[in-house]
């Protein structure tokens, strides 16, 4: 197999080639068709993200084929088309767990964080945590959603039932997500770097009702506000933005600081929520769901070997949508 793997913060991916992965008991050998870049991998290399698994190869929005089963696996066969997100393994018997809060598991494994991701032409993953995805003909366009889609998703539900949600940061989850909020009735009001007319330009072309910058104020007070970018500083900006009672919902697994703000940006029973991870009934709702809103991503395609030039590209802006890594 060839795989880009990560080694040391500051320094590029570099392309290896190693044996063959062999699944054990259950667990499945994916043959990769597309893997997408998330920004969660680029907090992994820049080192905004703790205590890795070095050397790494990053990578979890995977879509692929299964070429080899374990012992004792029995949840997918030889050809079948799974995805593989973020949350790979979770211990089942800790309080979370035993609560049905799977994603706050007290022993988890991360897939391309603390266990070899998609970066590679092949992986190895748990099969009761990786999603069918027979319904899925085009590899590419459906890597995005296993990230990007279930992480906007368990963002959205937790925002709560209001019409009018503000996205701040229009990218691979924001742009997916308006589709789905379309779908519901919802209206949704995009937020941009200040300037960003390309972004703003795209936001309305999958749906938002209205976009502008982080600097300007929406024409409607929002019932909920959801925070993509990595941007601590967006916190009090999105308070000012919700209604009395609405709530702001931080969708990111990183964010910089969070500066002081006065006590009546929060006051009047607002509140802010973080999202932590992903549980595997948010995937099964999630993949369910996607292709009833008629979702379609947008992406921009990179050969494996070209995964440097994507992260660069996803930190500079380049690209709107996704980056979707094919071997």
């Amino acid at each position: 197999m060839k795989a880009m793997v990560f080694r040391a913060v500051g320094q590029p991916l570099d392309l290896e080639e190693r044996p063959d992965p062999v699944p054990q008991s259950g667990q499945i050998r994916i043959r990769i068709e597309a893997c997408a870049v998330c920004r969660t991998d680029l907090h992994v290399v820049d080192g905004d993200l703790p205590f890795p698994k070095l050397p790494i190869i990053p990578g979890h929005q995977i879509v692929g084929i299964v070429d080899a089963v374990g012992p004792d696996t029995t949840d997918h066969r030889v050809g079948d088309r799974v995805g593989v997100p973020w949350l790979g393994h979770v211990c089942g018997h800790c309080h979370y767990c035993a609560s049905g809060q799977e994603n706050l598991c007290d022993f988890p494994l991360f897939t391309g964080y603390t266990r070899d991701g998609g970066f590679a032409t092949h992986t190895i993953a748990d099969a009761d945590f990786a999603f069918p995805m027979s319904n899925f003909d085009d590899p590419v366009a459906a890597a995005p959603l296993l990230c990007a889609g279930l992480i906007g998703w368990r963002s959205l539900r937790l925002a709560g039932e209001g019409a009018r949600i503000g996205l701040f940061g229009f990218g691979a989850a924001a742009h997916i997500i308006t589709q789905v909020c379309n779908w519901q009735g919802r209206e949704v009001y995009a937020f941009t770097r200040p300037g960003d007319e390309a972004a703003q330009k795209f936001a309305l072309s999958v749906g938002a009702r209205w976009s502008g910058g982080t600097d300007a104020a929406p024409p409607d007070p929002l019932d909920a506000a959801i925070i993509f970018a990595p941007v601590g500083a967006l916190v009090p900006t999105a308070l000012k933005t919700v209604r009395k009672g609405g709530r702001v919902v931080c969708g990111g697994i990183y964010m910089s600081d969070i500066p002081t703000f006065p006590y009546y940006l929060l006051w009047e029973e607002r509140d802010i929520r973080s999202v932590a991870n992903l549980t595997r009934q948010d995937g099964k709702e999630f993949l369910a769901i996607a292709p009833k809103a008629g979702v379609r991503t947008t992406t921009t395609v990179y050969p494996l070997e070209r995964a440097n030039e994507a992260l660069a590209d996803l930190k500079a802006g380049r690209f709107s949508g996704a980056a979707v890594l094919v071997p």
